[in-house]
Formats: C-alpha cells, sequence, structure tokens
C-alpha cells in the first residue's frame, strides 16, 4: 500500500506536548496520528478518547517542598518558625521561587 503524508501546522508548545503525551503512551506522533485516523474512518466519528493522567508540576513541588520543610522541622532545625512562615515557604516552592 502506497503511503502519503500531511503536514500539519501547530504551536510549537503544544507540539511538544503532544509529543511528550504520545511518548508517555508507547508512541510516536504518526502512529497516534495513523490510530486515530483508522479509527475515524472505520466508525466514522471520533470514537475514543486517549487519555494519560496529568501530574501537576507545581503541585507536585509544592509537596515537595512541604515534606522537606516538615523533615527539617522534625530535626528540630526549625525551633523559631511560625506556621505562617511555613505556610510562606510552602507558597514561595509552589511558585518556583
Amino acid at each position: 500500500m502506497s503511503q502519503s503524508a500531511y503536514t500539519i501546522r501547530l504551536d510549537s508548545d503544544l507540539k511538544n506536548r503532544f509529543d511528550a503525551l504520545c511518548e508517555g503512551f508507547g508512541m510516536s506522533a504518526s502512529t497516534a496520528f495513523n490510530v486515530f485516523v483508522r479509527a475515524v474512518v472505520r466508525k466514522r466519528k471520533i470514537p475514543f478518547e486517549i487519555e494519560m493522567s496529568e501530574k501537576d508540576e507545581s503541585f507536585e513541588k509544592g509537596r515537595q517542598a512541604f515534606l522537606e520543610i516538615r523533615r527539617q522541622a522534625e530535626e528540630g532545625r526549625f525551633p523559631d518558625l511560625t506556621l505562617e512562615e511555613i505556610n510562606e515557604e510552602i507558597r514561595l516552592a509552589r511558585e518556583g521561587k
């Protein structure tokens, strides 16, 4: 069977995010497009959804910062740190500062 090519334009950030998701699914973007096109033609509709649980990086960074502060507090490294100051540290970590 002969092959043809499609050329599409995407926002660079969107393309990079799509490529990363495809990699997470264990396939290339080309394979993902082929899977999609075959299913659309076979079912004559958009027949499926492929999803990957999304990791919220800012949440994970904040969680890691919180756990680190907790560990240090358990070691007695912050005897004079108030709850408000700890919360401010967490907020700054979530903002990447």
